[in-house]
This record gives structure tokens, sequence and C-alpha cells, in this order.
């Protein structure tokens, strides 16, 4: 049996001016997973997330969360972290959060012990009388994770939750979040981190210029690649160049990103001679990797800088 879907969104359209930010987009989230939204900047995942979150109408289509669409009140029911922290740098974290317990509602009796609860989960038990400015930028986001958490949310919009994080801040914030939570509330995880993505979601939707393109777990995206990634460190390529490559590959996609290229192939051992016996002396770098999402991604997503160079 399929799970209940906590969000549906069917052919939903949103526009700023003349630029549309949301074109025919539809997806289904079932409650209780970690459902990731992929897809470079400007695709429409920040617009959807704010829709989502009550805060701006659909133009056309429909959302709903929780068999509603999203209202004022429904807000109750949502958490969210934004890109942008949004704590007062001259207030301390309980100060903070107690602040914002009674924004959201939550009884007197509860807040404190709730406030308590929220820190040590996110390990910030001794920073409770901190200001809020002195915390390191990823503190800052297990502080808004604890905001975001505090009237215990049955559905967390997160946009880019750890953008500017170092790698061991964002797997504390993530083990924090998922070590009680994994299937107890829904999780909405908008996100340039490809690797993140694959770590933490149960299922991911590829979006770009406003649709999804996309959708089913990462494993099942994966499937049917090749199963090594090779990254080259090459500058300048010809077309022609790159058209043989792509025939060596059995008709794989290359990629191009600043002066990388990336080719999707069976037997890595095989292909990587004949790359510098193409281009002698213009190979800086190889670097080979299993199929990841990131290469599904690619399979899906045109890059800017492949378009910008008429790529196919």
């Amino acid at each position: 049996m399929q799970p209940t879907p906590a969000v549906e969104v069917h052919d939903l359209s949103y526009s700023y001016g003349d630029r549309r930010a949301l074109d025919g987009f539809s997806l289904s989230v079932p409650a209780g997973s970690v459902f990731g939204l992929l897809g470079p900047n400007g695709s429409g995942k920040s617009t959807f997330v704010t829709m989502l979150a009550a805060m701006a109408p659909p133009a056309s289509g429909s959302l709903s969360a929780f068999g509603q669409p999203p209202h004022s009140a429904l807000r109750a029911r949502i958490g969210t972290v934004f890109q942008e922290n949004a704590s007062d740098p001259m207030m301390t974290v309980s100060e903070l959060l107690r602040l914002a317990g009674r924004l959201f509602g939550v009884p007197r009796a509860a807040l404190e012990p709730r406030i308590r609860e929220l820190l040590a989960q996110f390990g910030l038990s001794d920073r409770a009388g901190e200001l809020t400015g002195n915390l390191s930028g990823g503190m800052r986001r297990r502080l808004e994770m604890c905001r975001a958490l505090l009237h215990n949310p049955e559905l967390l919009l997160l946009d880019e939750p750890t953008t500017g994080v170092d790698p061991d801040e964002r797997r504390a914030l993530w083990d924090a979040l998922l070590r009680r939570d994994t299937g107890q509330r829904t999780v909405v995880l908008a996100t340039n981190d490809l690797a993140e993505a694959d770590a933490v979601c149960d299922l991911v939707a590829f979006i770009q210029a406003g649709r999804v393109i996309a959708t089913g777990t990462p494993a099942a995206l994966k499937q049917g690649l090749r199963h090594e990634s090779v990254r080259v460190g090459w500058e300048s390529p010809t077309a022609e160049q790159l058209r043989m490559v792509a025939e060596w590959a059995g008709g794989s996609e290359v990629t191009r990103d600043g002066g990388f290229v990336r080719i999707t192939v069976d037997d890595a051992s095989t292909f990587v001679p004949r790359l510098f016996t193409l281009a002698p002396g213009a190979i800086r770098s190889v670097t080979i990797e299993k199929a990841s999402l990131e290469d599904a991604y690619f399979r899906h997503v045109t890059r800017r800088g492949d378009a910008m160079a008429g790529m196919p």
C-alpha cells in the first residue's frame, strides 16, 4: 500500500513579473519521508518551499499539505529553516527559543523542557546562555533547527539548511535531526548538495526551469548508469575530442564543469589510457569514482556551462 501523501502538487505555476519561477510543477511527497528537491539556482526550489509555507499563493495549479491548501492556520503544523539565519545576534540562545516558543503557541509549562530537550539533541546545551551572535555558523544552523522543531511540526521545510557549514557540522546536524525523528515527520529538503541528498533522502526530485523532470529513490535514479564516473582535469578539449570520448564511452553523456570533464563508463581502467593518447600533455588529473547521484542528476539536468558551450 502506498504511503499517504503529506504534500500533493499538481501543475503549479508562479511568476515574478515576467519570469516564470514554477511552470507546471508537480510532485507527491509521502508522509514520514525525507524528500529532496535538487536543482540549479533559480530552478524554483525556494519558490516552492515559500509557497508550501503559506507565504505566497500559487498563480495556478493545486498545492496541498495534509489535504489542505497552505494557509495561516496550517503553519502550526509546519517548521521552516530558510537559507538565511533568522536569529537576533543580541539575544541569548535561550531567549531566542523562548520567544519562538511563545510565537508558536507552545504552552508555558511545556516550553522549558522542550528547549532543554532540543538543545541537548543538537549539542547546544552548554551554549544556552550565550549570545547567538557569538555562535559559529554551524551552531547557528543547529539553533535554527531547534527553533523550527520547538512546536513539534509534522512537516519540516529546509531550504539549503547546511549552506556554508563544514562537513563535521553538517553530519552533526543531520545525525541530531534523524536520530529519533526518522519516519515521525515529513522533511522537504531543498539543496544543491547532491552528496547530502544521496545520504539522507528517501526520495528526490530533479528540478529545472520550474518543472520536476525526474523523481525516485537515489538508488533507482542511479540505476542504469555506467559503473564508474571519470572526472578529468582538462582545460581546453576540442569539440572533436569530446565527440571521440563520448563514442569511446558507448554514447555516454559527457559534461563539462569549468576545467573538468566528467564521463561515466563501464571500465575506467581501459578508458583512461586512451585519454592520455588522445590529448598528450593536456590531462592534468583523473579521478575515478563509483556512479553517484550527481551523475544521475546531470543525466537529466542541463549544466549551465554545457549549455553555454553548446554541448549535447
